[in-house]
């Protein structure tokens, strides 16, 4: 991966989209069996002497402990240990409470923080990172989400879902052996969250017909690059071997580099997250167990992939539909282009049909979404973003919703 990052840096100072490249502060990104002992050689070379390893119990047990024997054994660099506690749902929560936590732990003495775990305590890390002015370093425990890399931190703020953009991590050490242990479902869920990128690449291109949104060929080419290769490998994927493990975990750094350089989610979260943000929120409010990021993203592509290709192509045959004089004009002069996107996007049964092959779950039932919660955060989900995707378009711009 570090070949990688230097080829991507290369790209982007010949890349002619005139949108902000926003730098990459990610020194090192290994990917291997010994990375958990290739991160104190790390920390020493930058003169950290003291981290405050951010965990919950799961990924202790996965790998804190490990990590903590390494670093005992090196005697180079001190550690206080920051357990994130469950709330009264068993569930781990970016939210207010855990980042009390982390800051009720942190010393001024402390050079850096490392997120020992995977999507959840990345976000809690990387926010507090950002707000102390202190670095920190991702140890990805499962390859479930694409945010490893990324700015974004999506915290769940009074009940509600927000993304704050903060700070990447200044190195990830990604432990195969670890990876491959990771439990079924959290593998799944990563490859759930690289498939959404069908639809949320769609969406962004749509967003930039209609809605004049920033956008970066090489961010998309990065992002396509990701889901094609986790395609690829979705047999080696689902088996759990080695290389379709590598491949799995370096699509998902892949995907949040390309946000980094963005500055934004757009390649990687359009109207398919906003529906899983929606769940997860009522969950919250019912205070229900949550159901993993990816999972839910899953399923979601495939529903919105049904809603884009039977709305918008009903919208392109009969455009007197859309009320905004503006945006009808829009959609008129680039049919052509719409027309192309939506059909881009795979059958829903094509997408389920690669989830089931991880071992995933394929509609909202299997998760526990009740037919009401679907049906409202069709209605209601755009809301929870300022962004042009089609759900929201279908929502707002047409006359027979």
């Amino acid at each position: 991966m570090n070949n990688r990052l230097v080829d991507i840096t290369k790209e982007m100072a010949t890349c002619t989209c005139r949108n902000i490249h926003h730098s990459i502060p990610i020194e090192k990104i290994i990917v291997a069996h010994d990375a958990l002992e290739q991160s104190v050689p790390y920390m020493e070379s930058k003169g950290i002497q003291n981290v405050l390893i951010v965990v919950d119990d799961n990924t202790y047990e996965a790998a804190g402990s490990k990590l903590c024997n390494i670093l005992d054994s090196s005697q180079q660099t001190s550690y206080t240990i920051c357990k994130i506690e469950a709330d009264e749902s068993g569930t781990v929560l970016a939210n207010e409470t855990s980042i009390v936590q982390v800051l009720l732990n942190y010393q001024h003495e402390v050079d850096a923080l490392i997120a020992v775990g995977s999507g959840t305590i990345h976000d809690i890390t990387r926010f507090c990172s950002g707000k102390i002015g202190k670095p920190f370093i991702s140890i990805p425990t499962a390859p479930s989400v694409d945010g490893f890399t990324s700015l974004g931190a999506p915290l769940i703020v009074r009940g509600f879902k927000q993304t704050v953009q903060t700070v990447a991590p200044i190195a990830l050490f990604a432990d195969i052996n670890i990876l491959r242990k990771a439990p079924d479902e959290m593998i799944a869920a990563g490859f759930g969250d690289m498939i959404a990128k069908f639809t949320s690449l769609a969406d962004w291109k749509f967003g930039v017909l209609l809605n004049d949104e920033p956008y970066c060929p090489l961010v998309e080419s990065l992002t396509k690059e990701a889901l094609e290769k986790c395609i690829a490998n979705k047999d080696s994927i689902a088996m759990h071997q080695e290389k379709g493990i590598k491949v799995l975990i370096e699509s998902l750094i892949l995907s949040g580099i390309a946000m980094l350089i963005f500055g934004q989610s757009h390649p990687a979260s359009g109207g398919e997250h906003h529906l899983s943000h929606y769940w997860e929120m009522d969950f919250l409010q019912k205070k229900r167990a949550q159901v993993l990021h990816g999972a839910k993203v899953a399923v979601t592509t495939a529903i919105i992939a049904q809603l884009y290709k039977e709305e918008i192509s009903a919208v392109l045959v009969n455009t007197r539909e859309i009320k905004n004089n503006e945006i009808r004009s829009k959609v008129e002069q680039n049919k052509s282009e719409i027309k192309s996107i939506v059909n881009n996007i795979p059958q829903p049964a094509f997408i389920e049909k690669l989830i089931e092959q991880v071992g995933g779950e394929t509609t909202p039932y299997e998760l526990g979404i009740e037919d009401e919660l679907i049906s409202r955060s069709m209605l209601e989900a755009h809301q929870l973003r300022e962004r042009f995707t089609m759900l929201r378009f279908i929502n707002k711009e047409l006359e027979f919703v």
